[in-house]
């Protein structure tokens, strides 16, 4: 029988009124030990402002309440863990402690290991790529004429398996606001309307093994295929802050919104390919330098497919047979 994959342990994003979370995981393949796990009691701040003091309080336990703000190296949210000692303070951590994908993308491996997958601007990559299921990304980014790589951000996936095509991208955003959704999601070529709620979900009649619920009533979803997959997707900007720190040429006419995402997969074979899914190989060897600052995976090229959905990348082992039987019944 097949092992259960993880890429990451995956925060189950925003619940009520973007203050509580929880979070989902469990260890991944590798001598690296699994990624680090989200502690238990915690909770989401998503102040909007980096000085926001967020309470940890629960008048049923008379402790005294610890309070917290978002470090400087999260962005406008994090997540702060609540401890039931009251001697101890508040611990916070940023979301992309937990993710799979995250800003220029860093991907973390099967074998625990962070690294970074530039691509170019403008193209599609195979990240994901084996006999019942496809995953493309999209890039988009700035070019940067001191440097010989262009800033590059995941924008759209593309996922295939059987006959049917998934589609979620982040729209082209002049003025972030967090109100405003700015998600694009289709399912065989047709729209997806979620209600505009916390746990608001979508579910496929034609195949009911495929969810699609809201995280937070804008920008945050959770996609699931029972027995293939689980995703969380989050639409996020490039700052002005993080624009200046980093030096990546944001200009108002676009905030180069882009997705934050976790991976969660069952039943990958080890003929999986792709710039993730290579990872989760048996016989996969980590070549990259793992106590560099920014280990790089290069050899872009095998990885470049000619459309969202095509299955061409150099390294594609989609559609080498049918057993996709599994996606067809009622999800968990």
């Amino acid at each position: 029988m097949a092992r259960q994959h993880l890429v990451v342990l995956l925060a189950a994003l925003v619940a009520l009124c973007a203050i509580a979370a929880t979070v989902d995981g469990a260890g991944v393949k590798g001598s690296s030990g699994p990624p680090p796990r989200a502690p238990p009691n915690t909770k989401m701040i998503r102040p909007g402002r980096r000085n926001q003091v967020s309470s940890c309080d629960n008048p049923k336990d008379h402790i005294k309440p610890c309070n917290a703000t978002c470090p400087n190296r999260c962005a406008d949210e994090c997540l702060v863990q609540c401890s039931p000692d009251e001697a101890l303070n508040c611990k916070t951590f940023c979301l992309c402690d937990f993710y799979g994908v995250c800003g220029d993308p860093r991907f973390m491996g099967a074998d625990g290991n962070n690294f970074y997958f530039h691509g170019k601007k403008d193209q599609d990559f195979c990240i994901v790529s084996d006999t019942d299921l496809h995953i493309n990304t999209h890039f988009i980014g700035k070019s940067n004429p001191t440097m010989s790589r262009d800033f590059t951000w995941i924008q759209a996936l593309g996922i295939l398996f059987a006959d049917h095509r998934l589609y979620m991208g982040a729209q082209k955003t002049v003025k972030w606001d967090d109100n405003v959704d700015r998600l694009e999601i289709t399912f065989d070529g047709m729209p997806i309307e979620i209600p505009a709620e916390i746990d608001g979900q979508w579910q496929s009649t034609e195949v009911p093994a495929l969810t699609i619920r809201r995280t937070s009533t804008t920008n945050g979803l959770r996609v699931q295929l029972n027995g293939v997959f689980d995703i969380i997707a989050k639409v996020v900007p490039i700052t002005k802050k993080d624009s200046l720190i980093h030096n990546y040429g944001v200009t108002e006419d676009d905030c180069l919104a882009h997705f934050d995402l976790g991976f969660r997969f069952y039943d990958l074979t080890d003929d999986v390919n792709g710039v993730l899914g290579q990872t989760y190989r048996t016989d996969y060897v980590n070549k990259l330098s793992v106590s560099a600052e920014m280990p790089v995976m290069g050899g872009a090229s095998s990885y470049v497919s000619s459309d969202i959905f095509a299955t061409d990348c150099k390294v594609a082992r989609f559609g080498r047979h049918a057993g996709i039987s599994m996606v067809t019944g009622q999800a968990n």
